[in-house]
């Protein structure tokens, strides 16, 4: 059958096995010092194995596979196989639903957080559920300062959060991966009016130039007293 599993690039693989240690099922395996592939019928295709690995030496490919085998990977599980991978690193996608944008203001306020994880460091650049959707590029202070973050601006997005004075980190490179590699329908940066958080703003249009799409985007910018300035 023709389904999504994973491709392992050996020569970016660093040979660190923490893909091996993120695989719940015991699909990954080291091998002469490489991550491998060992059997395609224990990848269920949601790829835990992507935000561990940090060369990004893993990607999401369409071929003829064998069908992910649960009762397989259970008996393998059984055998006392163990499973070392950060639980907070695996990759969830929720389902919202109705957006909150149409419910009355008498219900309760529900998360729009539509995965996991947020955090760009943590992001796979392959994941899933990038394809054909909103991006919401946030300052982390943003959802503390602007209490309808989630109403006004990750309703129906796909939320990556960061912070460019505490991660230390250009994030350019990794956003322009994942604008390259996926079918992204609009960006949207919600900044601070501090200066630092120039750096998220200043990353996200040099990815923006660097990935050559066309792609419509914005910038909205929050007060310290959580008021949208433009």
């Amino acid at each position: 059958m023709i389904r999504k599993i994973i491709q392992i690039d050996e020569e970016k693989c660093n040979g660190c096995g923490a893909c091996a240690k993120a695989c719940h099922e015991g699909a990954i395996g080291m091998v002469n010092g490489k991550a491998k592939l060992l059997r395609d019928d224990y990848c269920d295709g949601l790829g835990d194995c992507l935000p561990a690995c940090p060369t990004n030496a893993i990607r999401f490919v369409e071929r003829e596979a064998a069908a992910y085998d649960a009762a397989a990977v259970a008996a393998h599980q059984k055998k006392g196989q163990p499973h070392a991978g950060c639980p907070g690193s695996r990759m969830h996608r929720f389902d919202r639903g109705q957006e909150v944008s149409s419910l009355r203001e008498t219900e309760v306020p529900q998360s729009q957080l539509r995965q996991w994880p947020c955090q760009i460091r943590l992001v796979p650049v392959n994941a899933p559920y990038f394809d054909g959707v909103k991006l919401l590029i946030a300052a982390d202070c943003t959802a503390y300062a602007y209490a309808n973050m989630h109403r006004d601006f990750m309703c129906g997005k796909i939320t990556l959060v960061g912070c460019p004075k505490l991660d230390g980190v250009d994030y350019s490179e990794k956003l322009t991966q994942i604008l390259e590699n996926n079918d992204i329908a609009s960006v949207t940066v919600v900044r601070m009016e501090v200066p630092c958080c120039g750096g998220l703003e200043a990353a996200a249009k040099a990815a923006l130039k660097r990935s050559g799409k066309f792609i419509p985007w914005q910038v909205v910018t929050i007060s310290v007293d959580g008021k949208i300035l433009d």
